[in-house]
């Protein structure tokens, strides 16, 4: 069974794109984001986004976890300004 699924697997990615696609040539897609009604840091965020895809991914892979900790801290700030101690926690499921 297993050399069946190997051979399978083989044809499958050895098979020539055209086999797969379907439908003949389309005109290159352009993504670009809609930056004519923004304004401030939106419109910053677009423009990255326009000027290089790179940029844009870089510079989010590197904010959301930066802001995830920023909340995250925000969060445990607020739990211990209302009197909720989670450090202190007996596990009820142990």
């Amino acid at each position: 069974m297993k050399k069946y699924i190997t051979i399978l697997t083989t044809c499958l990615i050895l098979l020539p794109s055209w086999v797969l696609a379907a439908g003949g040539g389309a005109a290159p897609i352009t993504l670009v984001s809609d930056t004519r009604k923004l304004s401030g840091i939106m419109l910053w965020w677009g423009n990255i986004y326009n000027d290089s895809h790179l940029d844009f991914t870089i510079l989010t892979c590197l904010l959301i976890p930066v802001v995830g900790c920023i909340l995250g801290f925000l969060a445990d700030w607020i739990l211990h300004w209302i009197g909720l101690d989670l450090t202190s926690r007996d596990l009820a499921e142990h």
